[in-house]
């Protein structure tokens, strides 16, 4: 039998895999020789997966966003032939990626699906030396996926990250930003920023309008300039939703495989829902069709 590397996160989302390890390793080892690594704190899926990867044929990892963030990392640290296919058991508070996946909804048959599903190639997201699987952003509410609390997210999902976003409503600011793509020059000031490979991220619809594929060498990028009062906010909350909608003309949107974003301070970015660090120049590169994730249909 071919061999399958099970890394889990106990304590991702609320906790669900608790008691329920047992019917998904009964569905992984019906199809594979399985070895199983719990992890041991931040970071320990990327070492992991990255060290082990030539033993395996497959790594299936089981937790939130993060979880699935830490492995292909690991996994973008070696060469492309040298990347085993990915499986996904998604067990987060959001779980944003693995609504591009078209998976089903219980443990058991995720399992299946990351035993025995359809793998495809995915876009994987250079960030300077960085990775990110399906976004990287900067701006207003982007560090509520990890300044809130892990028991908030427990106990409230998103919920607890729109309760965040109410009460800082009088906190956005804007950036000033100099964005270089497609031989293009742009200054301007953002309150918000998405690159993104993927068709929602918290609820938001990645350009919404577009189509969007996960494999084409190309991010679909989002900027959000500063509203000046309550009524261009609500415009730019309907055009998250609608892009056609933007009747103030703040959102703009694009698609490209590289750009460069200089800001005059230090900007915070979230990659995958994880804190990136603070950085003035970013350079964004597309890896086309770097890894290979199963999905269910």
């Amino acid at each position: 039998m071919k061999k399958l590397l099970f890394i889990y996160n106990l304590h991702a989302g609320k906790g669900t895999l608790r008691g329920r390890l047992a019917p998904i390793l009964d569905a992984l080892t019906a199809e594979w020789d399985v070895t199983v690594h719990p992890t041991r704190g931040v970071g320990d899926a990327t070492t992991v997966a990255r060290d082990r990867a030539g033993e395996f044929d497959r790594i299936v990892c089981s937790g939130g966003d993060g979880t699935l963030h830490e492995v292909v990392s690991g996994l973008m640290e070696l060469p492309p032939q040298g990347r085993p296919t990915v499986g996904y058991i998604p067990a987060g508070s959001t779980n944003d990626f693995a609504k591009n996946l078209e998976l089903p909804r219980t443990l058991e048959e995720l399992a299946q699906v990351a035993a025995a599903g359809v793998p495809r190639p995915v876009d994987v997201g250079k960030f300077n030396d960085q990775d990110f699987l399906y976004v990287a952003a900067f701006g207003a509410f982007t560090d509520l996926s990890y300044s809130t609390s892990q028991q908030a997210k427990n106990l409230f999902g998103h919920l607890a990250y729109l309760m965040g976003t109410v009460t800082r409503l009088g906190a956005i600011q804007p950036y000033s930003v100099t964005l270089e793509h497609d031989g293009k020059v742009e200054m301007d000031q953002f309150c918000l920023g998405l690159v993104s490979n993927t068709h929602s991220i918290a609820g938001i619809q990645a350009n919404p309008g577009l189509p969007i594929a996960l494999d084409d060498g190309l991010f679909e990028v989002m900027l959000v300039r500063q509203p000046q009062n309550i009524l261009q906010l609500q415009g730019i909350l309907k055009a998250l939703t609608n892009v056609e909608s933007d009747e103030h003309g703040l959102v703009t949107c694009f698609r490209t495989n590289h750009l460069r974003l200089i800001c005059d301070q230090d900007l915070a970015w979230t990659l995958d829902g994880e804190y990136g660090g603070d950085h003035r120049v970013v350079e964004i590169s597309n890896c086309h069709q770097a890894v290979t994730i199963v999905y269910g249909a």
